[in-house]
């Protein structure tokens, strides 16, 4: 007598509990892209494949504008949401304030290390590059067009550019309305926190193909640029990733554990694949939601993470802003033979810690470049020297720009008594998947010590 055989729904079942293959973590979904990228970029150089270094160049601007695509509707949501969430807050006002504080103080220390860098290395007098290898950049950026530029002319303009800083304007503003307003706002408030949760979620989606951007975006560097054009630059480079390690693995380290109390070692394991996405994409508004993710498994309050993150991917640039536009002051007066003095240092400092809103969390660093040199009147043509080698370099200031976003709100909820320690304590990487699904929700009232 023959078995029955099995019934269409049990066959279902069996296939839904059915295992699937494993992927390995994002970390190392990452360094296989990073690995691949590289040999690929490589082949297409040395075999002169056009179409290999075209397919790369396609498959890492389609990642990116991926992101670019996010960029605007996420930081207006952001930004306006997390400003309605501070109602819950006690004492909001006060962990905005330290919060700035704590963003100016390590901005500070990162432009020192940069300038200390630049001092000690010469990093342009040896390089062979000469004032005629310049030239003029397209963008520029002026204390004039900073300050003007933050008011935008019409609501539409600041997203289709996009202009991070005025979209970082509107949010403000319509966030204050909407706590002004009370109770009226609700509906508002949830339809903003609504769609907020659903620009991330499909954001998620994007950045689960980080690995594949990898591959596009490492690949296109290789074949692009090879390794001859690091010769000339070789100093310059060589301080950048320097001084950026010094700020990632030295002075957030030493933040954590003097000022906060708290193992670096966790901070950093909960923390990699934030960094791991920002080293690739070279964004920190993309990599915002990672970030964001990583603080919250950190211990961080989600009401005032909420907040402190979204406001650091708009302004805190220790990478971009601080310890570059240092090195690239002192780079560029050595190879235009202009001398700088304590002045000039000091300008500089002023500029990184002032002016790092102008970076506004996009790709590269241009603006805060021109806006630095331009203070010094320096030759804006030193822009043009660095452009050729600035997708190199802004692997790692981005790295470092989050970093420095997830550490402050850290240090900041552990000395204020916020930090749920012993969530810190076992916070390890969660996978990209295991965070894409979850979104913001109801948490209970935060407090700040007195």
């Amino acid at each position: 007598m023959s078995s029955p055989s099995p019934s269409p729904s049990s066959s279902r079942a069996s296939a839904r509990f059915r295992p699937r293959a494993a992927l390995p973590p994002f970390w190392a979904q990452i360094l296989i892209g990073l690995a691949l990228g590289v040999l690929l970029g490589w082949i297409a150089r040395a075999t002169d494949a056009d179409w290999l270094g075209r397919t790369l160049q396609e498959i890492g601007q389609t990642f990116v504008q991926l992101l670019k695509l996010a960029v605007g509707p996420l930081v207006f949501l952001a930004i306006a949401v997390s400003i309605t969430t501070l109602r819950d807050v006690s004492d909001a006002a006060r962990l905005a304030g330290r919060t700035l504080l704590w963003f100016l103080v390590t901005s500070l220390i990162a432009v020192a290390i940069g300038l200390t860098l630049g001092l000690l290395t010469d990093p342009g007098a040896g390089s062979g590059l000469t004032p005629a290898d310049g030239a003029l950049p397209e963008d520029r950026g002026s204390w004039l067009d900073f300050l003007t530029g933050i008011v935008p002319t019409d609501v539409i303009t600041p997203f289709t550019e996009p202009n991070v800083l005025q979209i970082v304007f509107l949010a403000a503003v319509t966030g204050v309305a909407a706590l002004r307003l009370g109770g009226r706002a609700t509906p508002l408030i949830a339809f903003g926190e609504s769609a907020l949760a659903l620009l991330q979620q499909a954001l998620w989606w994007v950045i689960r193909l980080a690995p594949l951007g990898t591959v596009g975006l490492i690949g296109r560097s290789v074949d692009a640029y090879g390794w001859d054009l690091l010769g000339d630059y070789a100093t310059f480079t060589a301080d950048v990733y320097l001084g950026c390690a010094l700020v990632l693995f030295g002075v957030y380290p030493l933040l954590l554990r003097f000022a906060a109390g708290l193992d670096p070692l966790r901070f950093f394991r909960a923390a990699w694949p934030a960094l791991q996405l920002a080293f690739v994409s070279r964004s920190s508004v993309g990599t915002l939601p990672v970030t964001q993710k990583a603080t919250e498994r950190l211990g961080v309050p989600r009401e005032y993470g909420s907040f402190a993150v979204p406001f650091g991917a708009t302004t805190k640039m220790d990478g971009c802003a601080a310890v570059y536009p240092a090195l690239a002051a002192v780079f560029v007066a050595e190879v235009f033979g202009v001398g700088l003095g304590p002045r000039d240092y000091l300008l500089i400092a002023f500029v990184s810690v002032i002016g790092s809103a102008a970076t506004a969390g996009l790709t590269g660093a241009t603006v805060m470049t021109t806006l630095t040199l331009s203070t010094l009147g320096l030759p804006l043509e030193g822009v043009g020297l660095l452009l050729a080698i600035d997708p190199i370099l802004d692997m790692v200031r981005t790295a470092t720009n989050v970093a420095g976003q997830a550490v402050v709100p850290v240090v900041v909820a552990a000395r204020e008594k916020i930090l749920d320690r012993a969530a810190y304590a076992r916070a390890t990487s969660s996978g990209i998947g295991d965070a894409a699904g979850s979104v913001p929700g109801p948490a209970p009232e935060v407090k700040a010590a007195a």
